[in-house]
């Protein structure tokens, strides 16, 4: 159930029995051979099917993200950090002030994760809201869930490789890791990453994938529990 599905008063009549509601942050970038929805794709499919077990309401996501390492490949759009920063607080405000006072913010994007630190702010000023941040890859759980298939987890590689994020075929074996510990900006970056890719397994078995997204899937309920 999203508000797309929705008009305004059935969204005044939903907050009259239930506050919840889930925001998806992604971005528009290079995944390799995925889709440059990549980060907004994975997330989003979690809100729908946690939608759809509880009933609560998934925003309308925010696809563009906080991107610049990645401008040189065409696609990737990138919005400057403090532009970023007062989007995700405004449209926070405005769930907040309609009556959202539970909010679960499905991020799918590392590049976002400043947005986390700047809402502890608005939270300061607002002490009856409640928001939950979740960045599925960085689930401890998935990384023993990866861990014990004997994979590397690494941008725009296997992790990332749904059906819903495929365009095309990806290569076959595995890339050498990408390591990079300078602040590279983007044409650096693409002639470090070459495909766009960091590195490891390009894709797995489909069984693998979604006995991964069904363990991110419960623990999005587990969030949305609010207790």
């Amino acid at each position: 159930m999203n508000f797309g599905e929705m008009n305004w008063s059935k969204i005044e009549e939903y907050l009259k029995h239930d506050d919840r509601v889930m925001l998806v942050l992604g971005a528009c970038e290079q995944h390799a051979t995925l889709s440059l929805l990549t980060d907004s794709k994975i997330p989003l499919a979690l809100a729908e099917a946690a939608s759809e077990k509880t009933g609560v309401l998934v925003a309308p996501p925010l696809h563009f993200g906080i991107s610049p390492y990645f401008l040189s490949y065409p696609g990737t759009i990138s919005l400057k950090s403090t532009t970023y920063l007062q989007v995700v607080e405004d449209i926070v405000r405005a769930l907040y002030w309609h009556g959202f006072k539970h909010i679960l913010i499905l991020n799918g994007h590392g590049g976002n994760t400043p947005a986390k630190t700047a809402l502890v702010e608005f939270a300061n000023d607002h002490p009856d809201l409640q928001m939950r941040w979740y960045a599925w890859w960085l689930s401890p759980a998935v990384g023993e869930f990866a861990k014990a298939h004997g994979l590397e987890m690494a941008h725009a590689n296997w992790e990332e490789n749904f059906t819903f994020t495929r365009i095309g075929d990806a290569p076959r074996g595995v890339k050498p890791r990408v390591v990079d510990l300078n602040i590279s900006g983007k044409d650096e970056t693409r002639k470090l990453a070459g495909d766009g890719s960091y590195g490891g397994a390009y894709q797995v078995d489909d069984a693998i994938m979604q006995e991964m997204f069904d363990l991110c899937l419960g623990e999005v309920l587990a969030l949305l529990k609010f207790e």
